[in-house]
């Protein structure tokens, strides 16, 4: 076993921690699916955040009332470098919420399932590639 075999886990690595994230942001969505209760909800601002390299993102914060009566507001936790007519401030908007935990919810249409299947495929394909070639390594050595 040579320094290749010490190479590959940094790839296995990435390609884990790809699957995880992606793999646990869709059970997130899936169970807010599942036993999500839905509202009608509008946005009521945005709070901008600068990124690591200086761009800014805009966060909506969306508001509604729960099946209890209590008003929430809160801020979505993926947010766009523009504004968008469909998450203008004032927008009507469905919110997808826990009724145990309103602060679990997703904005309908920016809730992060293509960013979750994009991890899980990447991490998916890095796994995969990876554990192929070490077997393949291991099998011809």
């Amino acid at each position: 076993m040579g320094r290749e075999w010490f190479v590959s886990l940094i790839p296995l690595t990435l390609g884990m921690g790809f699957l995880a994230v992606g793999v646990v942001g869709l059970r997130h969505l899936s169970l807010l699916r599942r036993k999500g209760v839905t509202a009608v909800g509008r946005i009521v601002r945005h709070e901008a955040h600068k990124g690591s390299e200086g761009d800014t993102y805009y966060l909506p914060v969306a508001a509604w009332t729960s099946q209890d009566g209590k008003a929430c507001e809160h801020r979505s936790r993926y947010g766009r470098g523009s504004v968008g007519s469909a998450f203008r401030v004032g927008a009507t908007v469905t919110v997808r919420y826990d009724p145990e935990n309103t602060r679990r919810f997703s904005i309908v249409g920016m809730d992060g399932r293509g960013l979750y299947l994009l991890f899980t495929t990447i991490g998916a394909t890095f796994t995969l590639c990876t554990v192929t070639v070490l077997l393949v390594r291991l099998v011809t050595l």
